[in-house]
C-alpha cells in the first residue's frame, strides 16, 4: 500500500509530464527537448546520467547499497509524422508530428518509476538502468543503443519493457511468453519489362501484367505452404508505374512487408524471391529485389514472464491479467534487448470506449486512459524491486 500511495501522491506530476510529452513531440533521433527534460528530471534525482547515446538517448544508472544484478527498464520517446486531430489542451504543437503510439506515457511512466525507486537505493541489491531510448518507429534506436553499450558497464542481466495498449481494456495487463510482436522485413521489388502503346500490347513486355501475377502467387506462401499454427503476413503497400493511361511502362515499383511470428522467417523471404524469379521470367522481364529488416521477433523469456505474472497479481486483480488475442504481427524493437538478454514485454490496457480512448494505435485520433499510467509505474516499480530481492 505504500508504493501505491507514493504513486497517487505523484499522479498530478505523472499526468503533468505526459500531456508536455505529447504536446512536443519529436521523430526519431531527433528527441532533443524530450531528451532534455529526461535527463534534467534523473539527474535531480540522484541518479548517474549518460546522454547522446544513439543520438538522443538517455540512461540514468541506480546503484544499490549491495552488489548484485543489473535490470533494465525501457521507455522509448518518439513520436510519428501524423497530424493531430483531437481537440485537447495539450494537443500537439509540432505540426505533422504525433504522439499516436503512446510513447509520451512510457517516458512519463518510467520517470515517476525512477523518481519513486530512487528513495528505495538502501534496499537495492544491485543496479537499476532506466533507459529512454530513441526511435523506436524507425531503424535503428534500440540496436545503436546497444553498440555504443547500453547493456554493459554495469553488465545488465535481465530487461522488462511496456507498452500501453488501447487494443486492452484499461485496468488490465497483457502478457504471455514466447513470440509476441513480429518480425517485419520491408522489400522494394522492381519489375523491368519493355514499355510500349496500350493499343499494342503485343510489342512490349509488360511489367503491370507480370506484377499482378506475383502479388496474386506469393499468396500462396501464407495460405498454402505454410503451417496456419504459425503467422505470416505478406503485405503490398505501396505500387508506383506508369505516366498515362496510353502507355505501357518500362518498369512497376513495389513494396511492401513480410511478418512472421515463429522462427525461421527467413525461408519465407527465400520462397518469396523464387517465386519473383520464376514468374518474371515467364514473363521475359527481369527484378531487382531487395529486404530490409525493420524488427526481429520478440519473444519472451519464460522466467521472466511468470515473474513479472506474479508481480502484476499484486498490481491488478487476476483476472484482469490477460493472456490471450495479444499476439501480433506489428513490429516492436524492444527484440534487439530480448535477443541478447532474458527478458518480458508486456502490455498495460489503456482502452476505454467512454473516454474515446479505443482508437487504434498509430491513428490521428488516438488517445490512451490516463487512468493506466499509475498501473504502468507501480508495475516498474514492483518488477524491480522483487527482481533485485529486497522487498517481499
Amino acid at each position: 500500500m505504500e508504493i501505491k500511495k507514493e504513486i497517487e501522491n505523484l499522479t498530478q506530476e505523472l499526468i503533468k509530464l505526459r500531456r508536455d510529452f505529447h504536446k512536443h513531440p519529436e521523430l526519431g533521433f531527433k528527441e532533443y527537448r524530450t531528451s532534455k527534460i529526461v535527463a534534467d528530471y534523473l539527474e535531480k534525482c540522484g541518479l548517474k546520467v549518460t546522454k547522446n547515446i544513439a543520438k538522443t538517448g538517455v540512461v540514468g544508472l541506480l546503484e544499490g547499497n549491495a552488489p548484485g544484478p543489473t535490470l533494465l527498464l525501457r521507455a522509448d520517446m518518439d513520436a510519428l509524422p501524423i497530424q493531430e486531430e483531437n481537440e485537447i489542451p495539450y494537443k500537439s504543437t509540432n505540426d505533422g508530428i504525433m504522439h499516436a503510439c503512446g510513447h509520451d506515457a512510457h517516458t512519463a511512466i518510467l520517470l515517476i518509476a525512477a523518481k519513486i525507486l530512487s528513495d528505495y537505493r538502501k534496499e537495492i541489491k544491485g543496479n537499476i538502468k532506466f533507459v529512454f531510448q530513441p526511435n523506436e518507429e524507425g531503424e535503428g534506436g534500440a540496436v545503436t543503443m546497444i553498440k555504443e553499450g547500453v547493456l554493459e558497464n554495469p553488465h545488465v542481466d535481465a530487461a522488462i519493457g511496456l507498452h500501453v495498449w488501447t487494443p486492452i481494456e484499461s485496468g488490465k495487463i497483457g502478457i504471455i511468453s514466447g513470440p509476441i510482436m513480429g518480425s517485419s522485413y520491408y522489400f522494394i521489388l522492381t519489375i523491368k519489362g519493355k514499355g510500349g502503346h496500350g493499343g499494342a500490347p503485343h510489342t512490349s513486355i509488360d511489367p503491370v501484367i507480370c506484377a499482378a501475377n506475383i502479388i496474386q502467387t506469393v499468396q500462396v506462401i501464407q495460405t498454402r505452404e505454410i503451417d496456419a499454427l504459425k503467422p505470416t503476413v505478406i503485405t503490398f503497400c505501396k505500387i508506383r508505374c506508369g505516366s498515362s493511361n496510353t502507355i505501357i511502362p518500362d518498369k512497376i515499383n513495389l513494396e511492401g512487408s513480410i511478418r512472421c511470428l515463429y522462427k525461421g522467417s527467413e525461408e519465407v523471404r527465400k520462397r518469396f524471391k523464387q517465386i519473383v524469379k520464376n514468374i518474371t521470367e515467364a514473363h521475359r522481364a527481369s527484378y531487382e529485389l531487395k529486404f530490409k529488416c525493420g524488427n526481429r521477433l520478440l519473444s519472451n523469456d519464460a522466467n521472466m514472464t511468470k515473474f513479472v505474472k506474479f508481480v502484476a497479481k499484486e498490481v491488478v486483480n487476476i483476472k484482469n491479467i490477460q493472456t490471450s488475442n495479444i499476439r501480433m504481427l506489428i513490429g516492436e524493437d524492444f527484440a534487439e534487448f530480448a535477443l541478447r538478454v532474458p527478458s518480458v514485454f508486456y502490455f498495460v490496457g489503456a482502452g476505454n470506449k467512454e473516454k474515446k480512448s479505443n482508437y487504434p494505435h498509430h491513428n490521428s485520433h488516438f488517445k490512451i486512459d490516463e487512468d493506466s499510467l499509475s498501473i504502468g509505474v507501480e508495475m516498474h516499480i514492483r518488477t524491480a524491486l522483487k527482481y533485485l530481492k529486497n522487498l517481499n
